[in-house]
């Protein structure tokens, strides 16, 4: 498999490509931005990776969704994009969890991680979109030692890709989601315990009656993501190497 991540060593450097191939991310969504980060990470080297999603192609899928086709209509997303990813790399160790992550009322302090064991990953994404979930993952994530925690913001209802920007969470400005989290946060007399770099837009919100959302924003989102994980691997090599 060597020559089909040559271009990625060539840029990285062979012991960040090692460094990469070792770690284990946790993906929860993988809609219009997460398929996009699934697929950049593992091109660009990354061999573990588990994928959390319990939904199943739709046909308003289609378009900016990376496993959503025709012929994968009413498929789970996440046996799809698994389907994908090992078209890719067929030696990558990627794990499919066809399942909702459920928030609960008060983020009970005994209860860690749920039945996804984040405490296993080096890596944790956040690509969901439900506010109380996204709150629990966000606060949940940040308390696993020696986890990065990513979350995507708001993609939908914009239009200029080139507006993706990232910030830490309580940076973000002009974002519902972000501003409806820390709503919630506020309520529930919660805060992460750490910082949470966070991908989204510095473009107003378009009004439209329902959520339209384009694949050239979503997948700039993911791929963002994507970079922040992979950039982070490759800069820890270095700062070891010094």
């Amino acid at each position: 498999m060597d020559d089909f991540f040559s271009r990625s060593e060539a840029l990285l450097g062979a012991e960040t490509l090692e460094a990469l191939r070792q770690k284990r991310v946790i993906l929860f969504g993988v809609g219009g931005v997460g398929s996009w980060c699934a697929e950049a990470l593992v091109r660009t080297g990354l061999t573990h990776l588990t994928i959390v999603d319990d939904d199943v192609v739709q046909p308003s899928n289609i378009n900016r969704q990376l496993p959503a086709t025709r012929e994968t209509l009413d498929r789970p997303k996440v046996e799809a994009l698994k389907e994908r990813l090992l078209t890719i790399n067929p030696e990558a160790e990627i794990e499919a969890l066809q399942k909702r992550y459920e928030p609960t009322p008060s983020l009970p302090e005994e209860k860690e991680s749920l039945d996804f064991h984040l405490e296993d990953y080096d890596y944790i994404i956040d690509a969901i979109d439900d506010v109380a979930a996204k709150t629990d993952l966000i606060i949940r994530a940040s308390r696993v030692r020696g986890a990065k925690v990513f979350s995507s913001m708001g993609a939908a209802l914009r239009y200029d890709p080139t507006q993706v920007r990232v910030a830490e969470f309580w940076d973000v400005k002009g974002d519902a989601l972000a501003r409806a989290i820390r709503e919630r946060m506020k309520r529930l007399q919660v805060k992460p315990y750490r910082k949470i770099r966070c991908v989204y837009s510095l473009e107003q919100a378009a009004k439209a009656v329902s959520k339209g959302s384009l694949m050239q924003v979503t997948a700039v989102f993911g791929c963002t993501l994507a970079g922040l994980v992979v950039n982070d691997v490759h800069s820890s090599v270095a700062t070891r190497g010094l």
